[in-house]
Order: C-alpha cells, then sequence, then structure tokens
C-alpha cells in the first residue's frame, strides 16, 4: 500500500468487486491510481480500519460505502476517529461515505430493474436455479425484486460474482446514487 493515498473501506468482498466492476467499465484502473479497496469482512470491523489506515494510522484519505443497516456503525466510530460529531447521513456523505438503501445488491437491482438482471442470470447459466428458487413456498409470493436479492445471496460466491457482473451491465446514467457519487469522489469529474 505504499503508493495508496485513497482507501475505499466496504463490507464484503460484493462491495468491492462492484466498485472496481464500475470503475474498469469507465476504463479506469484503481490500484494505479492509488486507491485501494478493502472489504472489511462486515461493517461492524470498520473500527479496526480506521484506526489503520486513518489520522491515527497511515492518515490516509479514507472514504466507503454501507449498508443503511450499519450506518450507525460507521457514524460512531467516524465520531471517535475525530472526524465529527453528532455526524448525520449528509455530514457522512461529505466526509466521503455513502449509504445503500437496504444494501447494494438491492441498489443494483432497482437501478437495472428486474428484467436485465434476469438477463444477467441467464447468461450465466443460472436462470433455471432463479426460477427453481421462485416456486418455492418461502418465495413463490414475494416480488421479483426480494427474489433476486435473495438469489443473490444465496450460493456459494453468488453475491460476490454477480455484484461485479450486475455493476458491469449498468447504464453510466442509471448508477444507484451511493455508488455514483462514490464513484464521482474517488475518480473525479472524469467518471462519465
Amino acid at each position: 500500500m505504499s503508493d495508496t493515498h485513497t482507501v475505499v473501506l466496504v463490507e464484503g468482498v460484493s462491495d468491492k468487486s462492484a466498485i472496481e466492476a464500475l470503475a474498469e467499465r469507465r476504463g479506469r484502473h484503481l490500484a494505479s491510481e492509488g486507491i485501494s479497496v478493502v472489504a472489511m469482512g462486515g461493517a461492524t470491523n470498520i473500527g479496526t480500519y480506521v484506526s489503520k489506515f486513518g489520522p491515527t494510522g497511515h492518515n490516509l484519505r479514507l472514504t466507503g460505502l454501507c449498508d443503511a443497516g450499519e450506518e450507525s456503525d460507521f457514524r460512531r466510530v467516524l465520531e471517535r476517529a475525530g472526524l465529527g460529531s453528532n455526524l448525520d447521513r449528509n455530514d457522512l456523505e461529505t466526509l466521503g461515505f455513502f449509504v445503500c438503501v437496504a444494501d447494494l445488491e438491492d441498489e443494483l437491482i432497482r437501478a437495472l430493474g428486474t428484467a436485465t438482471v434476469e438477463t444477467v442470470i441467464d447468461a450465466e447459466g443460472e436462470l433455471g436455479s432463479f426460477r427453481t428458487l421462485q416456486k418455492q413456498p418461502a418465495w413463490r409470493d414475494g416480488t421479483p425484486h426480494d427474489q433476486l436479492r435473495r438469489f443473490m445471496g444465496s450460493g456459494s460466491g453468488r453475491k460476490i460474482r454477480y455484484a461485479g457482473l450486475l455493476a458491469a451491465a449498468l447504464d453510466h446514467d442509471r448508477v444507484p446514487r451511493p455508488l455514483d457519487l462514490l464513484m464521482t469522489r474517488l475518480l473525479g469529474s472524469r467518471t462519465r
């Protein structure tokens, strides 16, 4: 990390995959630009990573992405690190931390629409597996959106694989707000 000047803190590998895929689609290579995306292994680990990379550690520029359910963890740790007090969502965004409504998969599915997500799943040869999930009693009455979120979260490595594929399928003008704000912060005005 000797050439790194910015660290993007994300909850998991699927978030990292989506960010890297979107940057690549925009013709950018984050690592060569001094930007390191770090999957923390869960939002509760943010304190460790802010201590390591933030003001009391390597003093690198920090930014990140989290799910709405983990927003309070991010606020608390950033306040403890001396990056503000009584932070609200606007303050988080000013600091470079962006919150997904439910999670990144939810944001990507909404941005793409369920038909496009199903096309991506079909291209991966898993549409039959998705249809099987839709027929299960617990899911048959669910919305296609909720069924797709469940499908992404089931199966070994599926969430990680599809996060990058879905991010790569996004039209530049349909990138979910938290992801678009993060990319703008990272890449500046050259993101579009």
